[in-house]
């Protein structure tokens, strides 16, 4: 129980997968506008990476071992993902019309978010069974929403502060991840 627990705080913080990996950026940073939209987005992200660690690693250890052809594994786990996306997008449409109008094209994108397969790819590089893989990728999912969620409270409270005109924009987002990624830079004495 303590490996989980050391697996899910080392995965979501220490190893924070946006701010320490520098995974998933394209939606962290064209999402994080309004703390509506990232947190429709992380819960999103929460939901496909944790299903699609167990998934592919159920199907990584039952079918791709046994029939020792392990080289598929990257086209297995991007058609996984991409269905799962869908089921997402599917689901959002229907119960969130609202949500699913403000996600817009990030949506899709996380079938193309390099994060959600690198959980995939890492769980099974580290060597973790199926339990260790949804707590890492439940982690990992956590640790981007964390992430997200702040920058876009953060990115909010930009909006009325009075910023150099050569600062607006992308770089003053750009410049606060760098100091958000300094700031989790912290949690790594945890280990």
């Amino acid at each position: 129980m303590s490996e989980l627990l050391m697996i899910a705080i080392g995965t979501a913080f220490i190893n924070n997968v946006v701010l320490s990996q520098f995974l998933g950026l394209c939606p962290f940073l064209g999402v994080s506008k309004k703390m509506d939209t990232a947190a429709g987005m992380g819960a999103a992200v929460i939901f496909v990476i944790t299903i699609s660690s167990l998934i592919t690693g159920a199907i990584y250890q039952f079918i791709l071992v046994p029939l020792d052809v392990t080289y598929l594994q990257t086209i297995v786990f991007i058609l996984v993902i991409a269905a799962l996306v869908q089921f997402v997008e599917m689901v959002l449409k229907k119960i969130s019309p609202a949500l699913y109008q403000a996600l817009g094209v990030y949506l899709p994108l996380i079938t193309t978010n390099c994060a959600v397969l690198g959980v995939a790819l890492l769980n099974v590089q580290n060597g973790y069974n199926i339990l260790e893989g949804v707590v890492n990728g439940f982690a990992t999912a956590f640790g981007f929403t964390v992430a997200i969620v702040l920058m876009a409270g953060i990115r909010e409270k930009i909006e009325y502060n009075d910023v150099p005109e050569s600062f607006k924009g992308s770089p003053i987002v750009l410049l606060t991840a760098c100091l958000m990624a300094i700031a989790f830079f912290g949690f790594s004495g945890l280990k």
